[in-house]
């Protein structure tokens, strides 16, 4: 019972995932006025804001399509459910830290909780049988 507890909550985490592609194509705005991806220290200098938006939902496509197969692999019992879980936690925390604009202010709207769930995922992964 817990393993798919643990795998429908990979699964929904990865669908979260989505909402911040929404967010950086602008097809909503998850609060209005949240301008994340923009003004992410690592991209929107070198490769401007439209471009760090592409970049943003390409990266979190692959972090939701990543954690809904791991998680979906944990709930069909298949084996190689670890490797795809654990790689998506250190994907999914790499990017929120990528695309983050470098301040302190509005973390949660930056996914700054993202990484504490991706590292919970990354402890508890070993422990699971």
């Amino acid at each position: 019972m817990f393993a798919v507890i643990v795998g429908l909550f990979m699964v929904l985490h990865g669908l979260v995932h989505l909402l911040y592609v929404a967010q950086s194509r602008r097809l909503f705005e998850l609060r209005a006025d949240m301008a994340w991806p923009d003004r992410s220290w690592a991209f929107s200098k070198p490769l401007g804001d439209e471009t760090t938006r592409l970049l943003a939902s390409i990266a979190y496509v692959v972090a939701a399509a990543a954690f809904v197969a791991g998680g979906t692999a944990l709930l069909l019992r298949q084996e190689w459910w670890r490797p795809v879980v654990v790689s998506s936690a250190a994907f999914s925390a790499v990017i929120i830290i990528l695309f983050w604009d470098g301040g302190l202010k509005r973390l949660r709207d930056q996914g700054g909780v993202g990484p504490v769930i991706d590292v919970a995922i990354l402890v508890a992964v070993p422990i699971l049988r």
